[in-house]
């Protein structure tokens, strides 16, 4: 395996997000930075070309190397806003089930728009990722 290519840039966070094409999911992509920077008490970098990352973590990947990671983080990509909930799902049933409408990858939450969802409810979801984070990783 090579090297991890997603990295933290130089990019302007808001530049990126001011070019989003839909007025809806720039305005939710705002949404989420803000409420991430308060959950987080960090500042949104980009990495790469298209990840919003608050926080680091640095972990030991497949091939036995440390590599470093947002601990949360967002991208509004074309068919949903993508959310990183970094330590997946299965130990927030709960609240999974009182989101609203949604999908999941292995640590991937997928909305269309925040509408869709009860905020007040991923904003728990988020700080208790964050939380598991920071107590799995002291470092973060």
């Amino acid at each position: 395996m090579s090297e991890l290519k997603t990295h933290p840039t130089d990019q302007k966070v808001a530049q990126f997000i001011e070019a989003v094409e839909s007025d809806q999911k720039r305005h939710d992509c705002w949404a989420v930075v803000e409420m991430m920077r308060e959950i987080t008490g960090a500042e949104p970098v980009m990495w790469g070309p298209s990840i919003i990352g608050f926080g680091t973590y640095t972990y030991v990947n497949t091939t036995k190397k440390p590599a470093d990671w947002p601990i949360t983080g967002l991208s509004p990509r074309k068919a949903n806003l993508t959310i990183y909930v970094m330590p997946g799902f299965s130990q927030y049933e709960s609240l999974m089930t009182r989101l609203g409408k949604h999908s999941t990858g292995k640590s991937c939450l997928y909305i269309k728009k925040l509408s869709d969802i009860d905020e007040s409810v991923l904003e728990e979801l988020i700080s208790r990722s964050v939380e598991h984070m920071r107590a799995t990783y002291p470092t973060t």
